[in-house]
Formats: C-alpha cells, structure tokens, sequence
C-alpha cells in the first residue's frame, strides 16, 4: 500500500514563503508522476503543479505560474512545492498526489496524502 505524508504548512503573511514536503513509501514499482492540488473552503479541489518522475516536465496552473516551483527527490521518494509571494488566494488546504503520468484532473492520481493547511494573512 502507497503512503503519500504532506508537511510543511502553516500560517504565514502575504509576501512569504513556504516549502511544503510530501514523502511517499510503501509498494513504490512504478515511476509516478507527483502532484499538488489545493481545496479552499467551499471550493473544489484544485490543481496547483505536476512534475514528471525525471523532473524534466513540469506544468503549473496560471494562478501560481512564476511563483510556485515543484521539485522532487527520487533518491528520498519526495517531492516540494516551494511557494513564494504568497497571496490571501493560497489560502488551502494542499494535497500531493501520486499518478502513473503527468496530468493536471484529480482523477488521474490514484494515490493522495491527508493534506496539510496553508493559511495566509493579508
């Protein structure tokens, strides 16, 4: 069974940054692609960036384009979303997500962590 364990949230001012860890273990034989969504209260869930399991392709939603970048670390089954210039709109709770290939829809990632609360103040 595949674990997916977010970290790293919390609450922060506008203008911050945060760097958010999500460590997979268990029964790891493929080469995922991980993600990063986001849920706003009373929002749906939402895609925030998806990085192949080489690294080599990345995509981001427009709203976070220029200052979140997602990274991972195969050696240490990780990946990061590092967020800068965070906004009042961050405001989230973030999930990581794990699937067999890079996409941007919740139902293309089989695997999900229990998420961890981003708040921003303006």
């Amino acid at each position: 069974q595949v674990q997916l364990v977010e970290s790293g949230g919390g609450l922060v001012q506008t203008g911050d940054s945060l760097r958010l860890s999500c460590v997979t273990s268990g029964r790891l034989v493929s080469r995922p692609a991980m993600a990063w969504f986001r849920q706003a209260p009373g929002k749906e869930r939402e895609f925030v960036a998806t990085v192949s399991y080489s690294g080599g392709l990345t995509r981001y939603a427009d709203s976070v384009k220029g200052r979140f970048t997602i990274s991972r670390d195969n050696a240490k089954n990780t990946s990061f979303l590092q967020m800068n210039n965070l906004k009042p709109d961050d405001t989230a709770v973030y999930y990581c997500a794990r699937g067999p290939n890079i996409a941007d829809r919740a139902v293309e990632h089989d695997y999900w962590g229990q998420g961890t609360q981003v708040t921003v103040s303006a």
